[in-house]
């Protein structure tokens, strides 16, 4: 679609915010923040595809570079760098709430998920509900490091959407996992994706699913 535009922010005190926002022909005042996981971009086709889809539904989307990938184009975060992603996306969230008095949910891939989900755990006041993509809720073929140590302080509503054959956690483990969170939560299986969650051949299908049901979920009219 490119109905984006390049988007700059760095107001006093917060981490500068680069990304795209996408605006609706007949916007609303909600938006929703998206961002990445550790091996990409904001550019990744994931994010590109949701946000060009949320947009077409009315919302108006930020997709943005997590700090880490300011700093450099490749590789996976440093370590010592979740804290300043959060912030990160805290600034962003400060950026799109001066350009609305609506509501702003969170949503991230991966890692940038993870970070999301700890970021509103620590401040369950920032946004009204998260999009979690793929959850990282432990590294491949190592089930026992969890990362669910800050589930049950989550206090803000969250849709997980996960592909059936994800090497970061089973459908099962996710939904075990999700028990551990006090506020309404709804996972979201999509069958036979992996961790990228969209193939050619689901595409389409699963973006309207997954942009379907967070609307439903976060009762965007």
């Amino acid at each position: 679609m490119n109905n984006y535009q390049e988007f700059r922010d760095a107001a006093p005190g917060e981490v500068p915010v680069r990304g795209f926002l996408h605006h609706p022909t007949d916007p609303g005042d909600d938006w929703l923040v998206l961002t990445h996981g550790a091996g990409s971009n904001c550019e990744a086709p994931l994010l590109v595809t949701l946000a060009d889809a949320f947009c077409l539904s009315g919302l108006n989307v930020l997709r943005c570079d997590l700090p880490f990938r300011q700093l450099r184009p490749h590789g996976p975060p440093a370590p010592g760098s979740a804290e300043r992603d959060q912030q990160g996306l805290r600034s962003a969230i400060a950026s799109v709430r001066r350009l609305t008095t609506g509501r702003v949910f969170l949503g991230g891939h991966s890692y940038g998920g993870r970070q999301a989900s700890m970021l509103t755990a620590d401040d369950p006041g920032l946004v009204s509900s998260l999009l979690l993509l793929s959850y990282p809720l432990h590294p491949p073929r190592r089930p026992g490091e969890l990362r669910t140590a800050h589930f049950p302080r989550l206090r803000v509503p969250a849709l997980f959407v996960h592909g059936t054959r994800d090497g970061f956690g089973s459908i099962e483990e996710m939904e075990a996992a999700l028990k551990l969170i006090a506020v309404t939560t709804q996972l979201l299986p999509l069958t036979a994706a992996g961790h990228e969650l969209l193939t050619k051949r689901n595409r389409d299908e699963a973006t309207r699913t997954i942009v379907d049901t967070f609307r439903s979920f976060a009762g965007i009219r």
